[in-house]
C-alpha cells in the first residue's frame, strides 16, 4: 500500500474517527485506526464495539492495500508533522510515514483483523438537516442521566410519528423534550440511542442547515449518515419512560418573562454558590412580577424581574442549575414558565409545542 494525502485532510479525518477509539480495552486491534484503500476511495475506521465510524478523506492511492496503526501514536505523528504532503507506505505491516525531510517507521497489524462495521439495513429510515439535529442534541443532551445507574436515562428517545420526530432525554430531577416536523412521511418507531453517541455526532457535524443528515435504523443498531461520514452506534434495550403520563397542560399560576434577563440573573446568583453547598434559587411569583433570591453561606442575593402573570402568587425553589441548563438551549426571547404549586414541576414550553422542558421543584426554607 502507498498512499499520499495533504495534511489537513488526513488529519481531519483521523479526528473524526478518533471519537470511536476505545479508552481502554481488553482488544488490543480496537485501539486501532484502520487505514483501507482496497477500493476507489481512502477510509478510516474505528470502532470501540458500541460505535463505530468510518470517514472517507481525500488522498492519492498510488497502491492499494489496507493496515491497523496505532490510533493514538498515528494521531500524534501526524498532528506533529509539517504543514505538507505525506505519504504513507505499508509493506508487510511495517509503516512508513513520510513528510519532507522527516520520516517515521512503525509497525502495523494486518488490516483483516480489525473489527469492521456491522451491515446494517438501509430501508427504515428519517431525514433531517445538519443543523436540525445539531440543534435537537444540543437542547436535550444536558439531561441525559452523567451515570450508568439507570441505562435508559444514559440515552435518548427518538420517536417517530409519521412526520413529527420527537426527542427526549431525562434524568430524574427533569425531562426535556424536542419536536421537529419532518419533510415526509415515515414509519413509526422508537429507540433509545446512547448519549455518549449523540455527543459525538454532534462535535462532528457542520451545522449547515443545507447539508441533510440520513438516520437508518435496524433491530439493534442506528446509522447517521453524512457527507463523507457514517456513524453506527448500538442502540439501548428496552422500553422508554411513558413520557405523556409525566406531562401536564393543567396550572394555577403562568407567567411570562424576558428570557435573557431570567437567565443572566440566575447566574449572577450562582455565584454565591459552593459546588458542596447545594443552595436553591427561590422564585416568588407575585403581581406581574418574579423576585428571585437564593442565600448560602457567602452571602444572598436578591432581583426582581418584570413579568406577565396570571392565576396564583406562588413561591417555589429549583436547583439553579437545572434552570439554566434549559434557558440558555432556548432561543426564544421570551420564555413561558407554567407551575401547579411548589411541589409539583413546572413547565418550560413555547406555544407551538416545539420544546418542553420540565424541572422538579426542591424544598426549601424561606429566607425573608
Amino acid at each position: 500500500m502507498k498512499l499520499s494525502f495533504d495534511k489537513s485532510s488526513l488529519m481531519n479525518g483521523i479526528n473524526i474517527v478518533l471519537k470511536a477509539v476505545p479508552s481502554k480495552t481488553t482488544m488490543p486491534i480496537l485501539e486501532c485506526i484502520l487505514l483501507d484503500a482496497t477500493d476507489e476511495s481512502i477510509k478510516l475506521t474505528a470502532n470501540d464495539m458500541e460505535m463505530a465510524i468510518e470517514t472517507r478523506i481525500e488522498g492519492n492511492i498510488l497502491e492499494k492495500g489496507k493496515v491497523a496503526i496505532d490510533a493514538k501514536l498515528f494521531s500524534e505523528i501526524i498532528r506533529k508533522l509539517p504543514d505538507s504532503e505525506i505519504v504513507i507506505e505499508e509493506e508487510n505491516e511495517n509503516i512508513r510515514i513520510s513528510c519532507e525531510k522527516t520520516n517515521f517507521k512503525i509497525s502495523g497489524r494486518r488490516g483483516d483483523d480489525f473489527v469492521g462495521m456491522p451491515s446494517v439495513e438501509t430501508n427504515q429510515y428519517i431525514c433531517v438537516s445538519q443543523f436540525t439535529l445539531k440543534e435537537i442534541i444540543r437542547q436535550t443532551i444536558f439531561s441525559i442521566a452523567p451515570n450508568e445507574n439507570n441505562k435508559l436515562m444514559t440515552g435518548e428517545l427518538f420517536e417517530i410519528q409519521d412526520d413529527k420526530l420527537k426527542v427526549v432525554s431525562l434524568d430524574g430531577h427533569r425531562i426535556s423534550i424536542r419536536n421537529v416536523e419532518l419533510k415526509d412521511h415515515y414509519e413509526n418507531r422508537k429507540v433509545i440511542v446512547p448519549g455518549k453517541t449523540l455527543i459525538e455526532i454532534s462535535r462532528i457535524l457542520s451545522g449547515d442547515a443545507e447539508k441533510e443528515v440520513y438516520i437508518f435504523f435496524s433491530k439493534n443498531h442506528i446509522l447517521f449518515e453524512f457527507d463523507q461520514t457514517v456513524v453506527l452506534s448500538r442502540l439501548i434495550e428496552g422500553e422508554f419512560f411513558k413520557i405523556d403520563q409525566m406531562i401536564s397542560s393543567d396550572f394555577e399560576t403562568k407567567i411570562t418573562v424576558n428570557k435573557k434577563e431570567l437567565l443572566e440573573s440566575i447566574e449572577r446568583s450562582v455565584l454565591l454558590v459552593r459546588e458542596s453547598d447545594k443552595k436553591p434559587i427561590i422564585i416568588n411569583i407575585q403581581n406581574n412580577n418574579m423576585e428571585l433570591s437564593l442565600h448560602s453561606l457567602i452571602g444572598s442575593m436578591r432581583e426582581d424581574i418584570l413579568g406577565h402573570h396570571s392565576g396564583k402568587d406562588l413561591m417555589i425553589g429549583f436547583n439553579p442549575k437545572f434552570l439554566i441548563d434549559a434557558l440558555r438551549v432556548i432561543d426564544d426571547e421570551e420564555v413561558t414558565i407554567y407551575m401547579m404549586n411548589s411541589k409539583a414541576p413546572c413547565f418550560i414550553r413555547d406555544n407551538e409545542g416545539r420544546y418542553i422542558y420540565l424541572i422538579l421543584p426542591v424544598n426549601f426554607i424561606a429566607n425573608r
